[in-house]
């Protein structure tokens, strides 16, 4: 590339690195600039999320930069979901009938620090840290700085500027904050919160449990989730309303009430943590909600990417792939104008748009999602009919795998599929079965293939009068 242009990045998470190292690699001279230390450099705060799902999305990120052997030598593979009762029962939900489909749990600072190491060995990227931004004159493509230890202040100029700092991104606010064009912006909060706590590795530095799977204690109101981690240890996440129930986050201010109401609700998994009472106190509650705005790029000079535009709540497993998703597209819009790049005429303010024009309903789209399987995990995991209908599908994927992909699949699997696609196939499928086993029309004396072509038949109906109702 002949031109090369001067970039900005703001936010030096999962996305902005990744950005970084693939705007590196194109040619661009790149600052990538974080509020936070260098987190090769510190120790992490205790309490905050250490594992995420990995799948398919980011597999293909890691794929565009060349980085998809050193990022599995990270993965835990997790087949599907165990599902814990209050008995201390279990049983195993298969992600996907296909052999090769399952989620991976991941260390988050791993696998930032493996794209920080491959961004900063590019000559043309530069990294700093511990610089926050205050604001940014998007008119001008220029932000302020301040620096956290010795409180100075700095401006940073550029041909374009990238805001990926984040849910309470100040890149955003500054948009927010500029009168001259509409900018809409919201935030829907969950009424549950996070605990994050630890089943710590056995005395041999072994699994406690099964580490094959995410495990969930799904309860109606509150949910328990566990991802294994490579030392042996899982990291658990305790999903729990802030008030107005006997156990809320309210209610919880003594070791003894913790220990009763694990106790309780999860008595099999209480045994596992030998630490509760003392994690719970220490570790912060964190709050969880849903970010969305519009328009993502301002001037032609600024664009939001990652959570800073789109932040969801973790219930799909998919917050992190979604990131990656946003530069792997965002790659593919830059090829439509390699063109005009290679020859200096690059319009930003035009690929930006392109950009937002493909990528805005399928990051509202898995936003939606994620919505719908908070309410799936913590309550209908444990119903019979959900069960049911999970056992069919995987009997679907497993003897006809090119002819069927359940919504769970199609988000998590097919990372050619946008999110948008997904959804809208995936909700019919999900209406077709579930109203086909509530009228008792899959009865056994079928065989399976004549339940599939029953459902696909269903689906395309449910499709139809979607559409029909979507048009009026």
């Amino acid at each position: 590339m002949s031109q090369k242009q001067n970039i900005l990045i703001i936010g030096a998470g999962l996305c902005g690195s990744l950005l970084a190292l693939r705007l590196g690699q194109r040619g661009h001279n790149v600052t990538l600039i974080e509020k936070r230390p260098d987190l090769r450099k510190v120790e992490l705060d205790a309490g905050r999320s250490i594992n995420l799902a990995f799948s398919d999305r980011g597999a293909k990120a890691m794929k565009m930069v060349g980085l998809e052997n050193e990022v599995n030598e990270l993965c835990l593979p997790m087949l599907g979901r165990m599902i814990h009762d209050k008995e201390g029962n279990t049983f195993m939900s298969n992600y996907s009938g296909r052999s090769d489909e399952y989620i991976n749990s991941i260390s988050r600072p791993g696998l930032n620090m493996i794209l920080l190491d491959a961004a900063e060995k590019l000559p043309n990227v530069n990294l700093v840290f511990n610089q926050a931004c205050t604001n940014v004159d998007l008119k001008n493509s220029k932000a302020n700085f301040k620096e956290y230890n010795s409180g100075e202040e700095s401006t940073i100029e550029a041909d374009v500027i990238f805001g990926t700092d984040g849910s309470g991104s100040a890149v955003r606010n500054s948009m927010f904050q500029d009168h001259n064009f509409l900018f809409s912006f919201s935030i829907d909060w969950l009424t549950h919160g996070y605990k994050e706590l630890t089943i710590p590795p056995s005395e041999d530095g072994g699994f406690r449990t099964a580490n094959n799977a995410l495990h969930i204690w799904p309860r109606g109101k509150d949910m328990l989730i566990a991802l294994p981690n490579l030392d042996g240890s899982f990291t658990v996440t305790l999903f729990l309303p802030y008030e107005n129930s006997d156990y809320c986050f309210e209610t919880l201010t003594t070791p003894e009430k913790v220990n009763e109401y694990f106790n309780a609700e999860f008595p099999d998994a209480i045994a596992l943590m030998p630490n509760l009472a003392e994690e719970f106190f220490e570790n912060p509650t964190g709050f969880l909600g849903t970010v969305k705005c519009s328009p993502w790029n301002t001037y032609g000079s600024t664009l939001l990417m990652g959570d800073a535009a789109h932040a969801i709540v973790p219930f799909y497993g998919q917050g992190m792939n979604a990131s990656f998703e946003d530069v792997v597209v965002f790659d593919e819009v830059l090829n439509q104008f390699e063109e005009e790049l290679s020859k200096g005429n690059t319009n930003w303010k035009q690929v930006f748009k392109t950009y937002e024009n493909i990528r805005k309903k399928d990051a509202d789209a898995i936003a939606d999602l994620a919505i719908d399987n908070f309410h799936e995990m913590k309550e209908h995991t444990a119903n019979p009919l959900f069960q049911q209908k999970r056992k069919l599908e995987i009997a679907f994927e497993e003897n006809f795998p090119s002819e069927y992909s359940s919504k769970y699949s199609l988000v998590t699997f097919n990372e050619n599929i946008p999110y948008s696609e997904a959804m809208k196939r995936g909700r019919a499928q999900d209406k077709a079965i579930l109203n086909l086993l509530d009228d008792g029309k899959l009865n056994d004396t079928m065989t399976l293939k004549e339940k599939l072509d029953l459902v696909q038949l269903e689906t395309k109906e449910v499709l139809h009068d979607d559409a029909v109702v979507k048009n009026l």
